[in-house]
């Protein structure tokens, strides 16, 4: 990572594969047995284009009545990304969720701002304790924009009252950390943890 011109002091997280272990194959291992209609189904039907709208705030009855109505021979399967919807969570990333309790026992200021169903973010958030450590939390499904569209970037940024020079933040899409670096953030591409742990380093932060 090349030398900063300025340290940051606040880090923010994307939660989804960075923190949480997300795939919808976690479910759809165990609903569509036969792997070629699993793939088909997850590139034609229950789509990352249409998950994408949840993340924008679309509600998921909606979401889901509307597939039913093109695909009503999948009907049982598309209600169950969403009733099923914590089965698409396999659990933390342990590592990443190691660094998050260190910075936070080390008094570093933490945020979030992630692609997120806001229903589905709240549920989250039950379920797993360190994703109340944040002091603040940017969720795309309840602010109605979705990364890398660099207006939430500049909501977080206004609503903690926080310059983009004092943030570091961390996201596994390529798209998302090149739209925080063109609102003036630092950031790095996750790959994985201990990568993580070395650009918050090289960031200046003791992990």
């Amino acid at each position: 990572m090349a030398q900063p011109d300025h340290r940051p002091d606040v880090v923010v997280f994307d939660v989804g594969e960075v923190l949480l272990d997300w795939n919808p194959r976690h479910l759809y291992d165990k609903v569509i047995a036969d792997a070629d209609a699993r793939e088909w189904f997850l590139a034609h039907v229950c789509t990352p284009d249409w998950n994408r709208e949840q993340d924008r705030g679309r509600d998921w009855g909606e979401a889901v009545a509307l597939l039913a109505r093109a695909f009503p021979e999948w009907s049982r399967e598309i209600e169950a990304f969403h009733h099923r919807w914590e089965e698409t969570v396999r659990g933390p990333v342990a590592g990443s969720v190691d660094i998050l309790r260190r910075l936070h026992a080390a008094g570093a200021p933490l945020y979030a701002i992630t692609n997120f169903s806001a229903p589905k973010f709240a549920e989250s958030r039950r379920r797993f304790d360190f994703l109340n450590l944040f002091r603040g939390v940017v969720v795309s499904g309840e602010a109605g924009l979705i990364k890398p569209d660099r207006r939430i970037f500049d909501l977080f940024c206004a609503r903690f009252a926080l310059a983009p020079q004092r943030c570091f933040f961390i996201d596994d899409s390529r798209a998302n950390v090149e739209a925080a670096r063109a609102v003036g953030m630092q950031a790095a591409l996750f790959v994985d943890p201990p990568g993580f742990a070395r650009d918050l380093a090289a960031a200046g932060f003791s992990v």
